[in-house]
C-alpha cells in the first residue's frame, strides 16, 4: 500500500497548499491513506476545528502534531472528541486527546498511527522510547502497517527512535524542525526512516515565519511574536510503499515540491 505523510503544515501559506495540491498528489501517487502534521496549522502554531475538518475533507485519514498542539484553547474540546486528531502520546497521564489511532486504510488494511514527542531541548515528558514500547505492545497481531511521526528536535533522537523500532514499526518519521533532511532510507529489518520531514509552508523565512520577525526576536527583548512568512511555498512530505502483509517498508520516496498559487 501507499502512505503519503506531509511534514509540519505552517500557517496559511501551508494550508492552502496542501489543500490545493492533496488530491493531485494523492492520485500521481496512488495513494492509499494520508497523514499530516497539523501542528502548526492556525497561524503557526496549533491547528483549529474548522482547519482540521478541511483537511479530512480533503481525505486526510489522520492528523498528527506535537508541542504547539494545544496553543489555541478551542483545540481541548475538539480534540478530546476527534480520535483523529492525536497529540504525542508521552504527554502527561489526563492530557486530552490520544497519540494512537488505529482504524483502515481505504483498501480495508488495518493501519496504526503513533505520535510521539521527544525529551531533548523541549518540555519535559515522558520517556518516547517506553511509551513507543508500551504503544506496540497494545496492537492487535494483525495491524502491520505502523507509522510514527517522532516530533523531536534533536538529531540523535530522531535516529536512535528509528533503531529502537526497527522492524517493528513500518514508518518512524521526523517533524518538527521544519528542515527537511536528506537521509530517507530502509533500515536493516524493513523501518523507512527520515529524520525530518520538513515544512509545508513559506521557505522564505525562518522554517515558515517572518525572516524580520525572527531577527527581531534573536536581536531584542520586546520583540513581538513572529507573524508567518509569505512566498517560495513548498511542499514537504514523504511516500512510503509498504507491504501490507508484512508491515516492512519498501521504499521511501521524499517529496520537496515548490507549489505556485
Amino acid at each position: 500500500m501507499k502512505v503519503l505523510m506531509i511534514g509540519d503544515v505552517v500557517a496559511k501559506p501551508g494550508r492552502i497548499a496542501l489543500l490545493e495540491r492533496i488530491q493531485d498528489l494523492q492520485e500521481n501517487y496512488g495513494i492509499d491513506f494520508t497523514i499530516v502534521n497539523g501542528e502548526n496549522v492556525a497561524g503557526g502554531f496549533s491547528i483549529t476545528e474548522p482547519f482540521a475538518e478541511q483537511f479530512f475533507a480533503q481525505k486526510v485519514d489522520v492528523i498528527t502534531s506535537g508541542n504547539h498542539i494545544f496553543d489555541k484553547r478551542e483545540v481541548v474540546p475538539y480534540i478530546s472528541k476527534q480520535p483523529r486528531l492525536l497529540r504525542p502520546a508521552n504527554f502527561p497521564a489526563g492530557t486530552p486527546g490520544a497519540g494512537l489511532w488505529t482504524g483502515t486504510a481505504k483498501t480495508g488494511t488495518p493501519v496504526a498511527v503513533m505520535n510521539l514527542i521527544g525529551r531533548v531541548f523541549m518540555h519535559p515528558v515522558d520517556d518516547p522510547f517506553r511509551r513507543a514500547d508500551e504503544l506496540i505492545a497494545s496492537l492487535a497481531p494483525e495491524i502491520k502497517v505502523r507509522i510514527v511521526d517522532f516530533h523531536a528536535e534533536a538529531t540523535s533522537e530522531k535516529m536512535a527512535m528509528g533503531w529502537h523500532l526497527d522492524g517493528r514499526t513500518s514508518a518512524v518519521l521526523g517533524t518538527h524542525t521544519h528542515v527537511q533532511t536528506a537521509d530517507e532510507r530502509i533500515l536493516p529489518q524493513g523501518t523507512a526512516y527520515l529524520t525530518d520531514l520538513g515544512m509545508t509552508g513559506s521557505h522564505a523565512g525562518v522554517i515558515g515565519m517572518d525572516r524580520d520577525d525572527v531577527l527581531a526576536r534573536f536581536t531584542s527583548v520586546t520583540a513581538r511574536r513572529a507573524e508567518h512568512a509569505t512566498g517560495d511555498v513548498r511542499i514537504n512530505g514523504v511516500v512510503l510503499d509498504i507491504d501490507e502483509e508484512t508491515g516492512r517498508a519498501r521504499e521511501i520516496t521524499r517529496l520537496s515540491l515548490k507549489h505556485e498559487s
